[in-house]
């Protein structure tokens, strides 16, 4: 009963020794609560308890019970940390066994055996126990049995037999009632589907076996190993430094067993390496290392030292004692047999590649590359890594490009596999290498273009295929909606007493974990994209006029790679480091600049942006001719207000994530039927004027009076679509008036007062940039009015798509939500299959988890996860909200966000905002740009038109220059 209801158990154990049993049932007793103790508490009381059981079985005079007692004595023991203690007491056990009993014990002793990292023998004892427990028809220590020898084929990277074990497990299991068990075998399947490299599939087990875990309310130390494991190999080694230490912290808490808390801190000292903590990673090590050495673990310490050692390398410590016992730690794997001797293989070469070692280099290398034509993805790409290396040490640069060639091809199958967005991005990571061994070997000896192709090669390659869409899964829609009510009553919460409720912040959270968990368990589609980037094909896309900035780095430097006129040329600029600090100071400059009052911080702001552009562009600035501009950024400079470089600010400028993405959305086709879409969410400082302003010129008054064109009727209730003729919707609309002039200034934007702060800043919010009422500079009033009177420069237009119709808008076909008709569901309907869709509400980027970025609707928060739910994004899309054009670097080259989740789902043009802005001066931006598109114009010409025509003043610049098009639309 201890294992299929723990709890139930422990309080029928103490039940027995209260009422004053004889030495046999006493000793039964004080075994059951000392496995308890072992598995989910405290491993001292655990011992106390089993020496007892240990002499009560003795006073009973019987063998089999003091057998059965010893050996579940030897397993505490070694969890422990004592264990020759323990083995002493397996040794007495089989001695006192005889026929089942003595199977028992072997098939204890086997996972002793496992838990020391002794394959062989645990293969052994467990071989000599099955048959006799099958004879007994023993099913649950069978099954017991058969999961655990398949356990340790997977540790020896035999899959297929693991698979057939539990499988066979599983039969077995199916009989039986003991739920913790069931739970270990559905944890266990997570294991081999992740060693066989399905990791969607191995992340859906480990969580269901966690929900059966916490129903029986048992730790789940070992779960937790296990995840940690998977979600580095998906790239979310921060989040498994985070998991490791929490249960480190929860295991010392309650005096849990030695041997767990030695496996957390390697896997805590691997989640520090990867998430690029070095020291925390030599920390981690240094004590998993000495504490597996007291508990003679010679399988899990050599592990820890391959740790050890990278983490020195990454702490700049290169020397030959390194190579020395990283070899020495790749020859023990290699006789024990585990799959991770490549890896220590590659270290040494790597080490002695450093030190101008060659000879051993070829050595080690030589082993490690043996890898590359079989196993699991992340050791196939160890091997290409290897041969990558032994080509470049040859002099070899096309042996170099074939064998990152091969090994990106080996990640771009296994990403493939991932459904999820954020897993395809981060899992990037484990090809940066072979990238960059690719682009020097380029810049070496295959000029201009071929560095183009490497570029490309791992630059956004999440945006090449779309997201899986997420599954009509009732328990991941529940929690969404179930999110976005609480997301909206702590926000509530936070904008009526200015302070947060931390119940409602607990809540959030774990509907988020919940949220992101479900998610992450997506399959992906067929392996390989079948896109291959043709440079040829972008320089005939480009033409004569148009010019596409692609900026590689290379060993730290940005290197420019300006296309067009059917040519690629290179120049060299300055250092990413440098360009990096120049753009977060450009954007401390912008935030200034909403501000009234700052406008001395102008010519700071002007001349910062001058430095960058030597940084970024240097002497390539010169030769981008006059017609429109393309920028291809690395994704560590996203944050760059492009429109703010002194060469790109008078131009139709757009941005692209990569080359091949831009390509992409260029041969993007419209949706027929021009529907269009305004969206204004609630809480904002101008009451999403632009959005009233546009209703209007398109024809959709505010009220939905029955008077108004092509509107019959009024709103419906709130979240419901009211009557329509001629294609015009007007839903949710406050009445006439309300939300714009109450509480305005006189002078206010359109003449109808107020007091716009930053763009979408909530009352009160932290960040400093919103304007109080009374402080609007009077060069904003009446501004949009100008916009409307006052076109801008000639747009030097993008040509078309060959063969493509120019896009066009059916003004007559606008949809207007907001009030309570701006609510998710409603929305989402609406974007869906939409030519163009404007959305005005409070943007917010999650750093620390990018996907949960958010615009803030009538109910709650609209998520990028929304988004990825679409059928087909809008093709055009326009956010006047803050920070919308934020986004995480995450994996090689890659970036998670609002737009970057956009791009994939069939939206070929977004214009978006990096950074705070005035609200005031949004709305005639946003309304000159329209005017634009109204025109014919691509979002690129109208949004440099609308720069144009704005009031030459500090505020209203740095609000255009913070406004980016993406995209090719």
């Amino acid at each position: 009963m201890v294992f299929a209801a723990p709890n139930e158990a422990l309080t029928r154990a103490e039940a027995v020794l209260a009422a004053d049993p004889p030495p046999l049932h006493a000793s039964v007793a004080h075994q059951v609560i000392g496995i308890w103790q072992r598995d989910f508490g405290d491993t001292r009381l655990a011992l106390a308890h089993l020496r007892r059981a240990r002499d009560l079985a003795s006073r009973a005079d019987s063998p089999e019970r003091e057998a059965d007692v010893l050996a579940t004595l030897g397993v505490a023991l070694v969890h422990s940390g004592r264990t020759r203690e323990g083995l002493a007491a397996f040794e007495r056990g089989v001695a006192r066994g005889t026929g089942h009993t003595r199977a028992r014990v072997l098939f204890r002793r086997a996972y002793v055996w496992w838990v020391l990292g002794r394959h062989g023998e645990a293969l052994e004892d467990v071989r000599r126990a099955i048959p006799v427990l099958r004879q007994a028809d023993d099913v649950i220590w069978t099954a017991r049995a058969l999961t655990l020898r398949a356990t340790v084929h997977l540790a020896l990277g035999s899959v297929e037999r693991a698979d057939a074990d539990f499988t066979a497990a599983e039969r077995l299991w199916d009989t039986t009632g003991q739920e913790h068990d069931k739970a270990d075998a559905v944890e266990s399947r997570g294991l081999a589907a992740f060693r066989s490299g399905d990791v969607p599939a191995a992340l859906r087990l480990l969580d269901e076996a966690e929900e059966r875990y916490a129903k029986l309310g048992t730790p789940t130390f070992m779960l937790t190993i296990r995840r940690c494991e998977v979600l580095m190999a998906a790239g979310l080694a921060t989040e498994a430094l985070a998991e490791a230490d929490a249960a480190t912290a929860a295991l010392d808490g309650i005096g849990g067993q030695s041997t767990r808390r030695a496996e957390l801190l390697l896997v805590a000292a691997r989640a520090a390496r990867l998430a690029g903590e070095p020291r925390t990673s030599l920390a981690r090590a240094a004590l998993a290392v000495r504490l597996f050495a007291g508990q003679r673990r010679t399988w899990y310490e050599t592990h820890a030292r391959l740790v050890l050692i990278e983490a020195r390398v990454a702490t700049g410590r290169g020397s030959g004692r390194l190579v020395a016992d990283a070899a020495a730690v790749a020859e023990r794997l290699a006789a024990f047999g585990a799959p991770a001797a490549p890896e220590a293989s590659l270290l040494a070469g790597r080490i002695a590649l450093g030190l101008g070692w060659t000879a051993d280099a070829e050595r080690h290398l030589a082993v490690a590359a043996r890898s590359r034509h079989g196993g699991p993805p992340l050791a196939r790409m160890t091997g290409w890594a290897a041969q990558a290396l032994r080509a470049r040490a040859a002099g070899s640069a096309r042996g170099v490009l074939e064998a990152c060639r091969r090994g990106l091809d080996v990640l771009d199958d296994h990403r493939m596999t991932l459904g999820a967005s954020e897993l395809r991005a981060r899992a990037t990571a484990q090809g940066a290498e072979l990238a960059a061994l690719a682009q020097q070997a380029s810049l070496v000896s295959g000029g201009p273009r071929r560095l183009l192709v490497w570029s490309e090669r791992w630059r956004a390659t999440v945006l090449s295929a779309p997201p899986t869409r997420p599954p009509a899964d009732p328990a991941l829609l529940s929690g969404m909606t179930a999110f976005r009510e609480i997301a909206a009553r702590a926000e509530e919460a936070r904008t009526d007493g200015g302070r947060p409720v931390p119940a409602l912040e607990r809540e959030q959270r774990r509907l988020e974990r919940e949220i992101r968990s479900r998610t992450l368990h997506m399959r992906g589609g067929a392996p390989g994209d079948g896109d291959r980037f043709d440079v040829g094909r972008l320089l005939r896309r480009l033409g004569d006029g148009v010019r596409l900035v692609e900026l590689a780095v290379l060993d730290g430097r940005v290197h420019v790679l300006l296309c067009g006129q059917g040519r690629v040329r290179r120049f060299e600029a300055g250092l990413l480091a440098e360009a990096e600090r120049e753009a977060e100071h450009v954007q401390a400059g912008l935030r200034r600049l909403a501000h009234p009052g700052a406008e001395a911080r102008l010519p700071l702001v002007e001349a910062a942006g001058a430095r960058l552009q030597e940084l970024l562009l240097g002497p390539a600035a010169a030769h981008l001719g006059s017609g429109p501009v393309v920028v291809v950024p690395p994704s560590r400079l996203h944050r760059v207000p492009w429109a703010l470089l002194p060469a790109l600010r008078e131009r139709v400028l757009s941005v692209s994530p990569s080359a091949s993405s831009w390509l992409r959305a260029r041969d993007t086709a419209p949706p027929p039927g021009g529907r269009q879409v305004l969206v204004r969410g609630p809480g904002l400082a101008s009451g999403g004027a632009e959005v009233t302003e546009l209703a209007e010129r398109y024809g959709a008054t505010p009220g939905g009076a029955s008077g108004a064109p092509g509107v019959r009727g009024t709103a419906g209730a709130p979240g419901e679509a009211p009557e329509l003729t001629d294609g015009q919707e007007v839903a949710g609309r406050e009445p006439a008036g309300a939300g714009r002039g109450a509480g305005r200034a006189a002078g206010a934007v359109g003449g109808s007062g107020g007091a716009p702060g930053p763009s979408n800043a909530a009352p009160g919010d932290a960040d400093g940039t919103r304007l109080p009422a009374g402080e609007l500079p009077g060069a904003l009033a009446g501004a949009h009015r100008r916009a409307e009177r006052e076109p801008g420069p000639d747009a030097g237009g993008v040509p078309p798509v060959d063969g493509a119709a120019p896009f066009t808008r059916d003004v007559s076909r606008t949809t207007v939500l907001e009030g309570d008709a701006a609510r998710v569901p409603r929305v989402l309907r609406e974007l869906d299959g939409a030519a163009s869709a404007h959305i005005a509400a409070h943007g917010t980027f999650r750093a620390d988890s990018p996907l949960f970025s958010s615009l803030r609707m009538a109910d709650g928060p609209l998520i990028v996860h929304d988004f990825e739910r679409l059928d087909r994004s809008p093709y055009r899309i326009i956010l006047s909200c803050c920070d919308t054009a934020r986004f995480a670097s995450v994996g090689a080259d890659e970036l998670l966000g609002l737009v970057t989740a956009l791009l994939p789902l069939g939206t070929a043009g977004v214009v978006a905002c990096s950074a705070p802005v005035n609200d005031a001066a949004v709305v005639p931006l946003m309304l000159s740009l329209h005017k634009g598109l109204d025109a014919g114009l691509s979002l690129a010409e109208a949004l440099r038109d609308a720069r144009a025509a704005l009031p030459d003043d500090a505020v209203h610049r740095a609000t255009g220059w913070a406004f980016s098009a993406f995209g090719a639309a």
